[in-house]
């Protein structure tokens, strides 16, 4: 598995006091296994969770399913973010308000 982390700031400019309207700082991993992409955000704010956005097949993203929970490469996502000491994941399943956490 291919493990790439990339930190994100996405922010409004500044206003005259140095104040922001919005500010997001995150970091995105990509889990990568041959044609399999899995990709999984966790705030600075929140540094004990995970959130697994989507499944990038052949560089196709498409929505997690159930089943992508119990596939290898997920698994081996969801160990190496607890060596990262992440504690609470949740998934991106479309239902409800969208997040679900990870059984």
């Amino acid at each position: 598995m291919l493990i790439d982390r990339t930190h994100h700031v996405d922010a409004s400019e500044p206003d005259e006091n140095g104040k922001y309207d919005y500010f997001y700082e995150y970091d995105i991993f990509r889990f990568t296994e041959e044609s399999v992409c899995l990709v999984a955000r966790s705030y600075t704010s929140e540094p004990l969770e995970a959130h697994f956005l989507r499944v990038e097949e052949n560089g196709n993203p498409r929505s997690m399913q159930d089943a992508d929970l119990f596939q290898p490469l997920f698994l081996a996502a969801l160990a190496h973010l607890r060596t990262e000491g992440k504690q609470q994941f949740h998934w991106l399943s479309g239902r409800g308000d969208g997040y679900e956490p990870v059984p």
